[in-house]
């Protein structure tokens, strides 16, 4: 391969015991592997795996090593989901040989020493690639480097819109429960006209029917707001059972919808209060 690139380094295997692929295993097509904490648990269980010997398409292999634990990738794939071979070693006794190139690698992952030199990285690689394919000036290139930093970028976008769809929705929620607090409040206000006027008239101010009937608008939308929460804790409950998701309810969220229920109840529930303060205390004495 020749000298590194200045920009690249190769990520060195960390392992739990034994140590990582050398030179030799690789020229001598040496029948060992590295195994991921997964593949650990699911064939030997709590027994050390160092040692001992594992069978991969009819070819033994030992183990000499286990991965450190990595958990999910981004895209959500098992990390630790994995066995390491030699790369000789996977290509005669595993894969096979490429007839029409033995030397042929399917893919390659780099690494950069810093997310300043992404970029470098990724322009030497592409130099390097095209010089091994002797590719001239005016040809396009026969392979394809992807940068994660992009499917980042494509995943935080996809993310950003679904979090506005949603709002959206909840949105268009809490604008239908505002609309249904606010007609309960004005029938409410309709049927108890005679009473407050008779508040009005024992000296009851404005501002005292405006904050009772606030009071009662919040009080209304505070309750189906934790009537929400409880059956938003049942589902998600029910549904990491069935699904076998883990789900994770904060209190800062609960908090939160709490507190945006009060902001519909004052925000809907404002007008019929307003309504309620100032009726004509006469008028309202008189209605049946």
């Amino acid at each position: 391969m020749g000298t590194t690139p200045a920009y690249l380094h190769i990520r060195e295997l960390s392992v739990a015991e034994g140590a990582p692929f050398t030179q030799q295993d690789v020229d001598g097509i040496t029948k060992v592997a590295l195994l991921g904490k997964t593949v650990v648990d699911n064939l030997f269980g709590n027994i050390d795996p160092i040692g001992q010997p594992i069978r991969i398409k009819n070819v033994p292999f030992l183990v000499v090593g286990v991965l450190s634990p990595k958990g999910q990738s981004p895209t959500g794939q098992d990390q630790d989901d994995v066995i390491l071979l030699p790369i000789s070693t996977a290509k005669r006794k595993v894969i096979g040989l490429n007839s029409a190139n033995a030397d042929a690698v399917n893919q390659l992952l780099i690494e950069a020493k810093t997310s300043e030199q992404i970029q470098s990285a990724q322009d030497e690689a592409r130099a390097l690639l095209r010089q091994r394919h002797h590719l001239q000036t005016s040809e396009d290139d026969d392979f394809s480097i992807r940068n994660m930093q992009e499917i980042f970028a494509a995943q935080a976008e996809s993310s950003h819109i679904m979090s506005l769809m949603l709002a959206a929705v909840a949105s268009i929620s809490l604008v239908v429960g505002g609309i249904g607090i606010m007609n309960i409040m004005l029938v409410s206000v309709r049927e108890r006209t005679r009473e407050i006027g008779l508040r009005q008239a024992v000296g009851a101010k404005t501002r005292d029917i405006l904050t009772q009937f606030l009071v009662e608008a919040v009080a209304l939308s505070v309750a189906g707001g934790l009537v929400g929460i409880v059956l938003g804790i049942e589902a998600s409950t029910v549904i990491s059972h069935v699904a076998h998701w883990n789900t994770v309810i904060g209190f800062s969220a609960v908090l939160l919808a709490v507190l945006f229920s009060a902001l519909v109840g004052v925000s809907f529930g404002y007008y019929p209060a307003r309504r309620a303060a100032y009726l004509d205390p006469i008028e309202a004495l008189r209605s049946e």
